[in-house]
């Protein structure tokens, strides 16, 4: 590179600084073949996550297909295909997923080739998978990187990954660079159309970017409880343009009317945590102050809520939506069980002003700081 992001950024080579303090981007300038990245369309409904010559317009809401994986119960395949039909028909285009989520590759293989024969071509064309790949800590190898991106294509039943985003459970293991490039030469070849990562952290970020990996974006855990990414990483992607994409923007559910007003210290008095994400979540709410405080966010949340005639899960997504450098953010969808077509579509209308913006900022930080509870973004995945 003519200029590493170090020399550019000289503020973020000492990662254990958690300055908030905003960085104007007018002081810092990347020479003339660094990474750089933007969005070069903004709507309410759709965004576009550019790097280079690499696009993709998304829908800012996307359906989480996590919930495919096992933890759920029992997933019915026809009925599973359906309610993907019906989100796409609604608007809801953008369909996140992973290898290693159950049959969800399959899924979208047999709803893409339904969308193909039974819809219009205009609708075809706003259809996004995106999918993850998390491989075992192998020699990252091109035959190795190839054989692995050509399971997904082969089960997502397409010719080229619209994004392929892409996680690393080691940092100490430095195959997730060969890793990176090997995908950006099957990008090169059409194979993907835009590479992407997940739960990286921002001083990773970094070096891939300095190694002109050209990444358009970064799925983080991202709510009004789990500020992190506005922290440290935000700062970074505001200045090369690489967006958020988050997940557990509404907890697994917890951030919702189901909740509200409920005791979970009392056996068998309030809804039971009885998935993954819900188990996972509530522990996100311990560390960051509680289950009555999160009452008082809940109640503050249901206020608004009210005052707009949506929910609290759509007012909890429009945040982190309005959230600096976010392009999108995940609602889990229990396909076949419930989608929430009509909260989620609320999202693109909402809009919260100031004083609703003050009150969920007044009570958020209440809880502890999650950035010295955890660290920063994916820090979860690798501190024991």
């Amino acid at each position: 590179m003519s200029m590493s992001l170090h020399h550019a950024y000289p503020y973020l080579s000492a990662f254990k600084s958690t300055s908030s303090t905003p960085i104007s981007p007018k002081s810092a300038r990347l020479g003339a073949n660094s990474v750089r990245c933007c969005v070069v369309t903004t709507e309410s409904r759709r965004v576009t996550v550019k790097n280079g010559n690499d696009s993709l317009e998304i829908c800012r809401v996307l359906n989480g297909m996590w919930q495919t994986s096992g933890g759920w119960g029992r997933i019915d395949r026809d009925d599973a295909v359906e309610a993907m039909l019906k989100l796409a028909d609604a608007g809801l285009t953008t369909f996140d997923m992973a290898d290693h989520y159950g049959p969800a590759e399959d899924l979208y293989g047999i709803f893409i080739n339904r969308v193909r024969r039974e819809r219009p071509p205009e609708l075809l064309d706003q259809i996004r998978g995106l999918t993850k790949w998390v491989p075992p800590p192998v020699k990252m190898t091109s035959s190795f990187v190839r054989e692995s991106i050509n399971v997904s294509r082969k089960r997502m039943d397409v010719s080229s990954l619209d994004m392929l985003q892409f996680h690393w459970w080691d940092y100490s293991n430095p195959g997730y660079l060969d890793a990176l490039k090997n995908l950006t030469d099957l990008k090169e070849e059409g194979k993907i159309k835009t590479v992407a990562l997940t739960n990286f952290d921002t001083e990773r970020l970094q070096i891939i970017l300095e190694n002109e990996i050209p990444v358009v974006s970064n799925q983080v855990q991202h709510s009004i409880i789990d500020m992190r990414p506005q922290q440290r990483m935000a700062e970074l992607c505001q200045l090369t343009g690489v967006k958020l994409i988050t997940y557990g923007t509404v907890m697994g559910g917890l951030l919702s009317e189901k909740f509200l007003d409920t005791n979970l210290a009392i056996p068998f008095a309030g809804p039971p945590l009885n998935t993954p994400s819900l188990q996972k979540y509530k522990r996100m709410v311990d560390a960051w102050g509680g289950w009555s405080q999160f009452q008082v966010l809940l109640q503050t949340l249901k206020k608004i809520a009210n005052k707009h005639g949506v929910s609290i899960p759509t007012v909890a997504v429009k945040y982190i939506l309005d959230q600096p450098a976010v392009a999108g953010s995940m609602i889990g969808v229990r396909l076949g069980l419930s989608e929430h077509i009509n909260d989620t579509n609320a999202v693109f209308s909402l809009v919260l002003d100031e004083e609703d913006v003050n009150s969920i900022q007044e009570v958020s930080k209440r809880g502890k700081d999650l950035m010295k509870v955890i660290g920063d973004s994916g820090d979860e995945y690798r501190r024991i």
